[in-house]
């Protein structure tokens, strides 16, 4: 399972991105600045942005589901159970596992940002797909949110899972890291060896590395080991 960019190029206004390389199965981070193009990949490996030259090629994958920043974008029902019927689950567990007891006939809109994204996330992760796109997937969360959604991602059992996210704080063990600059997709590689090539290594993981602590991975938990390590 694997989807291979082969110098895909795309092109809006005055801006372009070029991109190459191949994302097999476990959880990739594409960081980059705001407006790098983040969210323009995510759409081009959803094959919902035209590529100008280039092309895009997916091997055993069937299902594919794109997140979008705000996920107001994502709804059609009119009600909380609704919207989770549209997704084809039950809203009972959803309810529960979002703390929206009490709430299934709500308007979706009546919910605050941060729970309307736990609703749809939650949706999301009811359902099994090869290829996972998944931008700024942190946004409008909180920090105990954040690290519960790390948790599930971890857990993923299978599949190819794409986060497209400027977080720097709260963030799931990854397989592979890539980042965007000036116009291009940057294999940064497998961590920890990818800390050397990424630009927009989070500082917790600089000042570690500084201090000859360089941590394992992204996580919370491989943080925390590198940091344990001062007094072992």
């Amino acid at each position: 399972m694997k989807i291979s960019l082969n110098r895909a190029y795309a092109v809006r206004d005055h801006w372009s991105l070029l991109a190459s390389g191949t994302f097999n199965q476990g959880v990739h981070l594409v960081s980059g600045d705001v407006g790098s193009g983040k969210s323009t990949l995510a759409l081009m490996m959803a094959e919902l942005f035209p590529l100008s030259s280039g092309r895009i090629e997916k091997a055993e994958i069937t299902s594919c589901m794109l997140s979008l920043q705000f996920p107001e974008l994502h709804l059609t029902g009119r009600s909380v159970a609704e919207e989770c019927t549209s997704w084809g689950i039950s809203a009972d567990d959803i309810v529960v596992a979002t703390g929206l007891t009490g709430r299934k006939d709500a308007s979706p809109f009546s919910l605050s940002r941060g729970e309307l994204k736990r609703l749809h996330l939650a949706c999301i992760f009811a359902k099994d797909y090869d290829l996972l796109l998944l931008d700024e997937p942190f946004s409008s969360l909180d920090c105990q949110e954040k690290t519960k959604l790390c948790t599930t991602i971890e857990q993923k059992s299978r599949g190819i899972t794409v986060i497209f996210t400027h977080e720097q704080n709260i963030l799931p063990r990854v397989s592979r890291i890539w980042e965007i600059l000036d116009g291009k997709l940057i294999d940064c590689g497998r961590p920890p060896d990818a800390f050397l090539h990424w630009c927009h290594v989070p500082p917790s993981v600089k000042r570690l590395t500084a201090l000859g602590l360089r941590p394992d991975n992204i996580s919370m938990e491989d943080l925390q080991e590198a940091a344990c390590r001062i007094q072992g």
